[in-house]
């Protein structure tokens, strides 16, 4: 089976394996970090409802296109739509109706997905939401190769650049006030670059998935890390393995990548924390 996942790896013939290792290392790295500030922050929960608004997005942009209505609009592009609006009104509402937050995130988790369902069981040709939902792994394209590379080049950039920033509105935001820092707009400018991550990452492990797999490697590695950057890293770290394994076992085993990827993932953060507590 090793062989067999190996020599078909290097087939040039077959370049959907080569197209998902790649992905899996790139995606690794959107779920090291933005994973890492997902857990910290504690904004799981706005997270998920952004990536399962998606697929209202998704539902959209498939019906305008069949019906002709607004020809060549690419999934893609109806999902960047949703997620980034989704991203936006779930941040202001954060920020200023604290006693409403659960109900409006809530809403839109559930009204996106709802829609979605709905625009997909009228699209001419009806498309199942099942392979949004959950993912293909083994259909990542060059093109998703690159815009992974491209949003992993600007988060890293981003992290690199604004790390005290980070730090301080992660762990003390009225430290960070007081000392000048743009709250606010760091924290939209974070849950908007999460929108457009959950994007690329759901053709990864689907849109239902994507928010295990923003907070299991985190949350691992958060075990056995003492800062925010080696955290990171360690989250990085994990999220490859688990990348890695479980591609290479739904292969062995003929199961969905994407499911087989956040299960390791499930089973290593258990395995983490009675380390951790055993230890103790």
């Amino acid at each position: 089976m090793v062989q067999s996942f190996i020599a078909t790896l290097f087939d040039p013939s077959i370049p959907f394996l080569r197209n998902a290792l790649l992905a899996g290392v790139l995606a690794a790295i959107l779920f090291g970090v933005l994973g890492t500030i997902v857990t910290v922050k504690r904004i799981a929960g706005l997270a998920g409802a952004i990536s399962h608004a998606v697929l209202g997005g998704i539902g959209l942009a498939l019906y305008l296109s069949a019906t002709g209505l607004v020809p060549h609009f690419s999934p893609l592009m109806g999902a960047l739509l949703f997620a980034v609006l989704s991203a936006v009104v779930i941040g202001l509402v954060s920020l200023t109706m604290k006693q409403r937050e659960d109900t409006i995130i809530n809403a839109i988790w559930a009204i996106g997905m709802s829609l979605g369902v709905l625009f997909m069981a009228k699209t001419p040709g009806y498309r199942d939401p099942a392979s949004y939902l959950f993912g293909n792994i083994l259909f990542i394209t060059s093109q998703d190769l690159v815009l992974l590379a491209l949003l992993d080049g600007l988060v890293i950039f981003l992290v690199w650049r604004y790390y005290p920033q980070l730090v301080a509105t992660a762990f003390d935001e009225e430290f960070a006030r007081v000392r000048g820092i743009p709250v606010q707009a760091i924290f939209l400018i974070i849950l908007s670059i999460i929108a457009i991550a959950v994007v690329l990452l759901q053709t990864f492990v689907g849109v239902v998935m994507v928010i295990a797999m923003l907070t299991l490697p985190a949350g691992t590695a958060s075990y056995f890390s003492k800062s925010l950057a080696g955290m990171m890293v360690g989250s990085v770290l994990y999220a490859l393995v688990f990348s890695v394994m479980g591609l290479f076992l739904g292969w062995v085993f003929d199961l969905p990548g994407g499911a087989m990827v956040v299960v390791l993932a499930g089973v290593g953060y258990i395995m983490a924390g009675l380390i951790k507590h055993f230890r103790k």
